[in-house]
């Protein structure tokens, strides 16, 4: 009898569920071994991998803001390749204690870190997650289920089928990484695999988390959108603000840490036009309110200087393209972010020791700046080897999440034939 998506989908998580108790007897010797190896062989595959992904690449439109995100080329997979042995170089996160003592009947408590077991991961065209996940997930002695848009497929299928291989040769079940199914069903069957998955991470746009959030029966970690702002307060620095909001905004536009709404203080007005002028040069379209748009208007250039819509702020752009807020005050920049935020990344540009630490106390995010480039929220650069997102969340995991954020814990607890009074 032919088996229907569902009926095949269940069997295989139960294979992965199978393969994921068996990593907790690697020890890290031999998980670093399979990731070294993974890194050495991707310079020998690239062309395979390049391949699928030119085949991906041609069915979208260059305009697309996901185009940036989809692209693999000779330098991103040596940066994969060397991501993977920065995660094997670091220690093990399994087996640390966290907690240890002795009760006054002699019971002796220890509180450990484990695997969370099975790690689910909803994301879009980002074939180089397949690698990063699969890295920490390992690392970490978790299996991964992965679900990866259809724009992505033939990459992603590519890597799988390289990790399936190292895998194998390593004498390690290849169900320790599952990539599922290109249709839009099979997330719906994931999202309510309550016991074969124990956690799913969505990575990608609003949408797509406030969907697998409202969707799944699986505990969920939101991560990835994120609504960044940069306040430039008064007493901001003009030449170090240039710097900054040129790096946060163009360094990599599409990608969740970038700038999406400048915020000035309107005492620094007459500097709008310096502190933008950089970004003319790499075509920023610009959403400017009332007070901000008049600055600019003599000095930016016409065609890429916009009147702000209440549409524009509240929006991660994932392109070339910023608004910018005027306030007269701290507390109304504070408040337009508290709006407008996601929880992802803030920054502020300020000389005043005061202004600063109250933005440290009083801004809501996982990840918050001062005088520095939001582009900084990674994983990597926090030195935590590749991340598998960041979470905007606040239970369990926030900002960057590393290997020790894919752990849980347990407690074990060590007798001499003590039993509890009646």
């Amino acid at each position: 009898m032919t088996m229907n998506l569902k009926d095949t989908i269940t069997l295989k998580l139960d294979e992965v569920r199978t393969a994921s108790r068996a990593l907790v007897t690697l020890n890290d010797t031999e998980i670093n071994e399979v990731l070294l190896d993974l890194a050495s062989r991707i310079p020998a595959h690239a062309s395979t991998i390049l391949e699928a992904n030119r085949t991906d690449l041609e069915r979208m439109e260059r305009s697309n803001p996901m185009y940036d995100r989809l692209l693999l080329n000779a330098k991103r997979l040596e940066g994969i390749a060397a991501d993977i042995r920065s995660v094997a170089s670091l220690p093990s996160p399994l087996d640390i204690t966290l907690e240890e003592r002795t009760l006054e009947n002699n019971l002796r408590l220890r509180k450990a870190s484990v695997p969370i077991g099975v790690i689910g991961i909803i994301y879009e065209a980002r074939p180089n997650v397949t690698f990063d996940v699969f890295a920490l997930s390992l690392k970490s002695g978790n299996a991964t289920v992965l679900k990866g848009g259809s724009d992505a497929d033939a990459s992603n299928r590519a890597i799988a089928e390289l990790i399936h291989s190292v895998l194998n040769d390593h004498g390690i079940n290849p169900d320790t990484l599952y990539l599922l199914p290109s249709e839009r069903e099979a997330a719906t069957i994931m999202m309510g695999a309550v016991g074969r998955i124990d956690m799913i991470i969505p990575r990608g746009s609003q949408a797509l988390i406030n969907h697998v959030r409202n969707t799944a029966k699986v505990p969920v970690i939101e991560t990835g959108a994120g609504i960044v702002h940069t306040y430039f307060d008064k007493s901001g620095e003009l030449e170090m603000g240039k710097e900054i909001v040129l790096n946060a905004k163009t360094r990599r536009p599409s990608v969740c840490n970038a700038l999406d709404t400048l915020i000035i203080h309107s005492a620094r007005l007459g500097d709008l036009p310096k502190l933008c002028r950089p970004l003319a040069e790499h075509q920023v379209i610009i959403f400017a309110d009332e007070r901000a748009y008049l600055p600019l208007l003599a000095s930016y250039p016409e065609e890429l200087l916009k009147h702000a819509e209440p549409e524009h702020f509240g929006t991660e752009f994932l392109s070339l393209k910023l608004s910018v807020k005027t306030v007269d005050t701290l507390d109304e920049a504070l408040e337009h972010i508290a709006t407008y935020s996601s929880r992802h990344s803030e920054a502020v540009i300020t000389k005043d020791r005061a202004i600063k630490e109250a933005f440290f106390k009083r801004v809501d995010a996982a990840v918050v700046y001062a005088n520095t480039s939001t582009a900084f929220t990674d994983g990597a650069q926090f030195g935590l080897g590749a991340e598998i997102g960041i979470s905007t969340q606040k239970l369990h995991a926030r900002g960057p999440m590393g290997l020790r954020e894919l752990t849980t814990y347990k407690w074990m607890i060590e007798g001499d034939g003590q039993t509890r009074p009646a």
